[in-house]
This record gives structure tokens, C-alpha cells and sequence, in this order.
């Protein structure tokens, strides 16, 4: 393992980001942070002028447009953060010599697969979020990679996991959560320590990365119940046809994930997501 190396992060403030930092910082790599206040990265001049004064080995985008729902109105400015922003990106690492790391997401997918989406299936995305999603994924160049994940929830920023616990302190709260979408939770500090992992051994080309275990969002916020301490009949199941209001944008029934590239390279599956949200609820739980 080289001693200089050095790693450039996007949305180095969200959910994943600020987990990638501190890992990649107890990996030995030199960290280069940009968050959305300091780097704009649809704009392709401050890009090409961030990377080219950091000088990275490696780019890991971590920023992305994730307003699923807005997107269907303003598909435009989705585009240019999750797949312009991405050839800005590519761009100033070829001139420079980076290699760049893009995080996306089971919405390229249109859900109808009997059975888990595996790397190498066809992306057929139903939503603009999806499409754009998709687009960025065009722009990874051949010696780059592509990071899939789901139903991502952590420490920092908002998720599920912390609404649910948010309103599970209220007795008299009931929650109502789809049985009819189901995909794969993922826990943002594995996310992180995967993608630690995938930059520090030089992978490429597509891995999907979420905790194992695919279920329902309904079966999902009744572990999350559990896991806070609360009881599972807190929340009744529903249908998405029955969602008051309904969403904007349509949602893949079919959301899970397999880990074929990850298995193929030797690389261990992703732990049960039951036992990472464990971990996440002890974090969360007030002092």
C-alpha cells in the first residue's frame, strides 16, 4: 500500500460521504472533501480546477440530486447534478490521471425482474430521478467504477430509520408503510467501508453494495420499530395504490439487489441489514 494517495469526495457531508471520509482517512488516504457548499459540480470549470489542485488518485462522487419526486418536474436540473456533473467529473480526472468512483441506485431498474437484479442486467429506469441516475452512469469512463445501492439510511442527514424513530415517540402514532415495494436496506457505514474497500484495491466496472436481507418497506420499519425498542404493530401495512398522497414518481416494486460482482471478485457478501441497523438504532439512541 502506497503511502501517498490521495482521494477527492463529493457530498462529503451527506449520508455516505461523511462515513467515506473518516474511513478513508484510517486507510492512509489524504481526503479532499468537497461538500455542496464548496464545490458546485455542475459547473465544469470549478470542477476541472478542484481536481486539478487536489491532484487526486481517486474521485469518489458521492453528490447526487435524490428529490425522487421533484425530479418529475425539474428532470432538467436532475440531469445536471447526477449525470452532466458526472462527465465534468470524468473529464477532470482523465486530465489529471484520476480514477473516478460514481455511486448509484436500484431506481435504474424498472422493477419487474422475477427475482434480484444482478450487474450485468438491462437498465430500464421508469422515473426522471431514474433516468438521470442512469445517464451519470454512461459517463463513468471504461477504467472507473459504478456503485449500486438502496434505501440508504445513516448517522447523518434524514432517512428512514431516524423518521420512524422520530415518530414512534409518540404512543398514540401509527404508521402505515407499503407491502408491495421491496428492495434491500442499506446501512451507510457499510456503504462506506465497501467503497473504501473497492478504491483501495483498484477495482472497476459495476458492484452493487447493499446489506443483505431484501424486504418490504413495511418489514423494513417493523425492524426498525424493533430495533428502537418499540413494538412491530405500531405500523400496518398498506399497498402503494393506497399511498394518500400519492407519489410523483413511480417506484420499482422489484428494488432488490444482488451482489454477483462482489461474490465473482472474491469479496465477502454485505452482513445481514437486520444486525447493521442494530448498530445504527445504538448510535441514534439518545445519550
Amino acid at each position: 500500500m502506497s503511502a501517498a494517495r490521495t482521494v477527492l469526495v463529493t457530498g462529503a457531508a451527506g449520508q455516505v460521504g461523511s462515513e467515506a471520509t473518516v474511513l478513508f482517512e484510517q486507510a492512509g488516504w489524504t481526503v479532499v472533501g468537497h461538500a455542496h457548499g464548496s464545490l458546485d459540480i455542475t459547473n465544469r470549470a470549478d470542477v476541472l480546477e478542484a481536481v486539478a489542485a487536489a491532484s487526486p488518485d481517486w474521485i469518489v462522487n458521492l453528490a447526487a440530486w435524490n428529490a425522487v419526486d421533484l425530479a418529475e418536474t425539474e428532470e432538467e436540473a436532475a440531469f445536471a447534478v447526477n449525470a452532466m456533473a458526472v462527465r465534468h467529473l470524468a473529464e477532470a480526472g482523465d486530465r489529471v490521471g484520476a480514477r473516478l468512483c460514481h455511486v448509484s441506485t436500484d431506481y435504474v431498474f424498472d422493477g419487474t425482474k422475477d427475482g434480484a437484479y444482478v450487474e450485468w442486467d438491462r437498465t430500464n429506469p421508469q422515473s426522471a430521478y431514474g433516468r438521470s441516475k442512469a445517464a451519470g452512469e454512461v459517463e463513468v469512463p471504461d477504467d472507473g467504477m459504478v456503485v449500486r445501492t438502496s434505501w440508504v439510511c445513516g448517522q447523518h442527514g434524514g432517512n428512514v430509520v431516524k423518521t420512524v424513530l422520530k415518530l414512534a415517540e409518540d404512543p398514540d402514532r401509527t404508521l402505515a408503510f407499503v407491502t408491495d415495494q421491496v428492495g434491500c436496506p442499506t446501512m451507510a457505514a457499510d456503504l462506506a467501508s465497501y467503497l473504501v474497500r473497492l478504491v483501495d484495491e483498484g477495482h472497476r466496472g459495476t458492484f452493487h453494495v447493499t446489506n443483505s436481507g431484501p424486504v418490504s418497506w413495511y418489514e423494513f420499519v417493523q425492524e426498525i420499530l424493533a430495533a428502537g425498542g418499540h413494538s412491530r404493530d405500531r405500523v400496518r401495512p398498506i399497498v402503494t395504490a393506497e399511498m394518500d398522497p400519492p407519489r410523483p414518481a413511480p417506484r420499482p416494486a422489484n428494488s432488490v439487489l444482488d451482489h454477483r460482482a462482489l461474490r465473482l471478485s472474491g469479496l465477502p457478501e454485505p452482513r445481514d441489514f437486520r444486525e447493521a441497523l442494530a448498530d445504527l438504532a445504538a448510535q441514534l439512541r439518545p445519550a
